[in-house]
């Protein structure tokens, strides 16, 4: 018979005796990382906000109301405790920077979520965690903006999905009620290539034209965006995601279901000076279509361009 590996909680107990709900952590203080620790604060659970720099509050701004959840902010490794669930909210470029994090979060019995963007997470994460630490890989539909530090506006979408394992379905009941609705989703492989057909479109032109998301509904910048999505589909197809051209039309229905004022990740680091996740996004487009034969030509371009704003950014 199979071992069967029974995971537990690691308990708060309160004064008194009684215990808390399970211990959370979520590494990184974006806007994607405050809005899934206010949301996780939700579910009765301790959580601990990992932050480089300590916020003076810590504040959702969600339909016009202001949300100050219960977080205990945590500016070191060495201050942090083991958790249960680990939440890697950093942005892609920034994984090594967790490193000291997960050395001080993850213990025998804790699960890793990779809340990033991308189609590799677990390859991401598993060089800086212990051998058969569990990594699930999440795909995050949430449109916020950090409007200053800690304080974070959730403009729209809450939607998180993971794939069909038992661990995602903890999760999942773990988060019920909260602000995010978590989900499982069966074909994983074709949902986070239907992710990254999201980001290859908005993402880099948003970037390059210091434009919001309304500059993809001009004709010739549809035009592009319908080419950058149809090269991804293509490109995820020969790595075994089950995409076709209708995959190209929903997303760019979901791109006319936002708010024209809807920005992106790219766009905002691009605006604060930051490095972006281009490598982990068109670059993954362009490197998978190498591999497998198949022709980026408008995704290459749109690379070459972001990695020379990259230079220049550095020099």
């Amino acid at each position: 018979m199979a071992e069967q590996v029974v995971r537990r909680d690691v308990r708060r107990t309160r004064e008194g005796g009684d215990t808390a709900g399970p211990e959370i952590a979520v590494i990184g203080a974006g806007a994607i990382g405050v809005v899934v620790a206010a949301a996780a604060a939700e579910t009765g659970g301790h959580v601990q906000l990992c932050v480089r720099t300590r916020p003076e509050q810590v504040v959702v701004e969600r339909d016009g109301e202001l949300h100050r959840p219960p977080l205990d902010v945590v500016g070191e490794p060495g201050a942090a405790r083991p958790a249960d669930w680990v939440l890697v909210a950093t942005k892609a470029q920034d994984t090594p920077g967790a490193a000291a994090w997960l050395r001080a979060l993850t213990g025998p019995d804790t699960v890793v979520v990779v809340l990033q963007n991308g189609v590799d997470q677990r390859e991401r994460l598993a060089p800086l965690l212990p051998p058969g630490t569990p990594v699930l890989p999440a795909l995050v539909y949430v449109n916020a903006e950090t409007i200053a530090r800690g304080h974070v506006l959730h403009r729209e979408k809450n939607l998180v999905e993971l794939p069909p394992e038992p661990d995602a379905e903890r999760f999942a009941a773990l988060m019920a009620g909260s602000a995010l609705s978590v989900r499982t989703v069966a074909d994983f492989t074709t949902a986070a290539w239907r992710k990254l057909l999201v980001n290859v479109g908005a993402n880099p032109v948003t970037a390059l034209t210091l434009r919001r998301i309304g500059v993809l509904r001009e004709p010739e910048v549809r035009a592009l965006v319908e080419g950058l999505l149809t090269e991804t589909a293509a490109v995820g197809a020969a790595a075994g995601a089950a995409l076709s051209g209708d995959d190209v039309a929903w997303a760019m229905a979901f791109y006319d279901s936002l708010s024209p004022d809807a920005g992106t990740s790219m766009l905002y680091d691009r605006v604060a000076g930051r490095t972006t996740e281009h490598e982990v996004i068109t670059g993954a487009v362009v490197s998978l279509g190498s591999a497998h034969g198949v022709p980026t030509p408008l995704n290459q371009t749109l690379l070459t361009l972001l990695r020379a704003l990259e230079i220049n950014r550095a020099s």
